[in-house]
C-alpha cells in the first residue's frame, strides 16, 4: 500500500476536498492573490475604464456567480469570439473560477471556420463581440444545434439582433463572494484551437498546471517584473499575448494597458502617455512601429523590455531596434500553442551573437532535435524539434489519433524542423508540414490548397510561404488550370476572398502549365520557394 493510499484511508471526502482547496493552484486563483497583495494598484486599462486589482477581482467574482446561476458548470466549453476588451479579461477569469473551459475563437476566421470550432468543441455558450455577431449568426445557421447560451459584448456600439443577450448585466450580479469549484491542476481550463498543419484546426486542451508551469518559465527566463506597465495590442485569442504577457502581468501584479488592435499611431501615443516599459509584438508590428512617422516624435524612452515571437526577426530590424531604442532589452520567444506556448527563449545579450536563433529551452522545458525514429541527431544536423515539459497540453480534444501521433515516444513532436549549435542554441529551419506564418498567424498550406483545388477550373495547386517585407512570410500559390480552361489571376483572387479567411488568401498567385515534381510525383515546393523568394523584394 502506497503512502497516498495509506493517508487516504484516514481522510473523509469533506476533508479531502478541504485539503484540495487549501492547496489550490488553478487559473482562477491567480487574480485573487494579486488583489490581496496589491488591492489598490492599477491592474487593467481599457479605453476609459481603469480597474484596480481589487475592482477587477470583484467584478470577476460577480460575473462567475452570474454564469454559475445560468447553469454553466465545470468542464463545459464556452466560446469567446471577440477582439481585445475589458469584457474578454473578465470572462476569461470568471469562467476559470467556475471550472468552465474558455475557448477563444480567432475573430479573423470566416463563418465556416467558426461553425466548425463551435461544433467540434461542443460549446455550451458563445459570447460574441457586437460587431462580429452577424458573422457568428451565419456560422450558427450552418450548424445542427449549437450553443444554447448566446451573449453579446457591447464593444463597438453596433446593434445586434434579439438572438443575443447583453453580457454586461452579468458584471453587476449582486453576489460578489468568490465561488469555489473543485478544479484540479490537470483539469482542462482553456482550449485553444491551433491552425496546425491539417485542413481543420485542433482543440489543444490546457490545464491550470500547464499554464502555471509556463508562467514560471516565462517569468524566470523572460525576466518579467511586478513593476511593469505593459501595452497589449495583439489578439488575446492567441496564447502568446494571453499567456506569455497579459496573464503574467496579472499574476505578478503589473499593470496592463489593453488595445483592441495593433494600430501603430495609437500604440506610440499610449507608450508615451502611460510610460509603458514593456511591449510584445511580432516582427511585423515592430517593423510597422519603426516605419511610422510618429516613432521619432514620441518619447519612447520608458521602454525597457521588448519581446517578439511568431516568426524570425530579420537581422536588420534587430539592429535597428537596438540603435533606435537603446534602453530596451529584447527577447525572442519560440514555441507553439501546445506548449502553452513558450518553449525556448533568446535573451537580450544573445540577440546579435546568435542571430536567427530561437534561444535555449526554458527552465521547465527539455528540447531535443531527433530523426524520424526519435533518435537525437548530432549537433548541427537538422531534425524534428520535440519537447518534454509540464507546459504541455493534455491532448487534442476528441482526437485520440492526432494526440497519439503528437506524443509518440514520450516526447511532444512539434512538427518544426531545427538544429542545435555547439552552444545549445536552437535554430528553427523549416516547418515539417509546410506551415506558413504570415503576420503572426498560422496558415496551413494544405488547407489553402484544398480550398483552391475546389475551383472548377484548377487541376493542381501548390501553396507555400515566401519572404515578405511586412508579413515576414506571404502565402503564395502556383496553380495549374485544367486543359482548355481559361483562368486569370483576378478570378483566383476573387475566389479565394470568397472561400478563405482574408489572412489565408494568397498574396501572390501564379498560373503555370505544370508544377515541378520528383520521380515519384511529389511536388517540389522547395524549388518553388527558391523561384519565388524575391518576388516581394522592394
Amino acid at each position: 500500500m502506497g503512502l497516498e493510499e495509506t493517508m487516504n484511508t484516514h481522510i473523509n471526502d469533506d476533508l479531502a476536498a478541504g485539503i484540495r482547496r487549501a492547496r489550490g493552484q488553478q487559473l482562477g486563483d491567480l487574480l485573487r492573490r494579486s488583489a490581496a497583495r496589491s488591492p489598490n494598484k492599477l491592474a487593467l486599462v481599457f479605453r476609459d475604464h481603469r480597474d484596480t486589482f481589487r475592482e477587477l477581482d470583484e467584478v470577476v467574482n460577480r460575473t462567475a456567480n452570474a454564469l454559475a446561476a445560468l447553469g454553466i458548470s465545470k468542464g463545459e466549453r464556452i466560446a469567446l469570439l471577440s477582439r481585445n476588451s475589458r469584457a474578454f479579461v473578465i470572462l476569461r477569469f470568471a469562467l476559470a473560477r467556475i471550472g468552465a473551459v474558455t475557448t477563444p475563437v480567432n475573430f479573423m476566421l470566416n463563418a465556416e471556420d467558426v461553425a466548425y470550432i463551435l461544433a467540434h468543441s461542443g460549446a455550451r455558450g458563445l459570447i460574441c463581440q457586437d460587431s462580429l455577431c452577424d458573422m457568428a449568426e451565419t456560422a450558427l445557421s450552418m450548424m445542427d444545434g449549437g450553443p444554447d447560451l448566446l451573449f453579446s459584448i457591447d464593444h463597438a456600439g453596433d446593434a445586434v439582433s434579439d438572438l443575443w443577450a447583453p453580457i454586461e448585466p452579468l458584471f453587476d450580479h449582486p453576489d460578489a463572494s468568490e465561488p469555489w469549484v473543485d478544479v484540479g491542476p490537470d483539469d482542462p481550463i482553456q482550449m485553444m484551437y491551433t491552425s496546425g498543419t491539417e485542413s481543420r484546426p485542433k482543440g489543444a486542451m490546457l490545464t491550470s498546471g500547464a499554464l502555471y508551469a509556463q508562467y514560471v518559465t516565462v517569468i524566470t527566463d523572460g525576466e518579467m517584473r511586478a513593476d511593469a506597465t505593459e501595452l497589449h495590442c495583439l489578439p488575446l485569442f492567441h496564447c502568446a499575448q494571453l499567456d506569455c504577457f497579459l496573464t503574467i502581468d496579472l499574476y505578478l501584479g503589473a499593470t496592463s494597458i489593453l488595445h483592441d488592435g495593433a494600430d501603430p499611431a495609437a500604440m506610440l501615443e499610449t507608450i508615451e502617455r502611460e510610460k509603458v516599459n514593456k511591449l510584445f509584438c511580432p516582427p511585423t508590428v515592430w517593423i510597422a512601429l519603426l516605419r511610422h512617422p510618429d516613432f521619432d516624435t514620441r518619447d519612447l524612452s520608458s521602454l525597457e523590455q521588448g519581446y517578439y515571437g511568431a516568426s524570425i526577426m530579420p537581422t536588420a530590424v534587430i539592429e535597428e531596434l537596438s540603435a533606435r531604442l537603446p534602453n530596451m532589452r529584447l527577447y525572442n520567444f519560440y514555441g507553439q500553442t501546445e506548449m502553452a506556448p513558450c518553449a525556448t527563449i533568446l535573451r537580450p545579450e544573445e540577440q546579435l551573437t546568435k542571430l536567427g536563433s530561437a534561444g535555449r529551452p526554458g527552465i521547465n522545458v527539455e528540447t531535443r532535435v531527433v530523426d524520424d525514429e526519435g533518435n537525437p541527431v548530432p549537433v548541427g544536423e537538422v531534425g524534428e524539434i520535440v519537447h518534454r515539459s509540464p507546459h504541455l497540453i493534455l491532448g487534442y480534444y476528441n482526437d485520440p489519433e492526432k494526440t497519439a501521433e503528437a506524443f509518440k515516444g514520450g516526447w511532444f513532436h512539434s512538427g518544426d524542423l531545427g538544429r542545435f549549435d555547439e552552444d545549445g542554441y536552437l535554430y528553427v529551419v523549416d516547418r515539417k508540414k509546410d506551415m506558413i506564418k504570415s503576420g503572426g498567424e498560422n496558415v496551413a498550406s494544405r488547407e489553402v490548397e484544398e480550398a483552391i483545388f475546389r475551383h472548377p477550373k484548377i487541376v493542381e495547386v501548390a501553396v507555400f510561404g515566401v519572404p515578405h517585407p511586412k508579413w515576414i512570410e506571404a502565402v503564395t500559390a502556383v496553380v495549374v488550370p485544367k486543359d482548355g480552361a481559361i483562368l486569370t489571376v483576378e478570378e483566383i483572387d476573387a475566389y479565394c476572398r470568397e472561400t478563405l479567411s482574408h489572412f489565408k488568401s494568397p498574396k501572390h498567385v501564379s498560373i503555370r502549365s505544370a508544377l515541378p515534381k520528383n520521380a515519384s510525383g511529389k511536388i517540389l515546393k522547395r524549388e518553388l520557394r527558391l523561384e519565388f523568394e524575391t518576388i516581394f523584394d522592394a
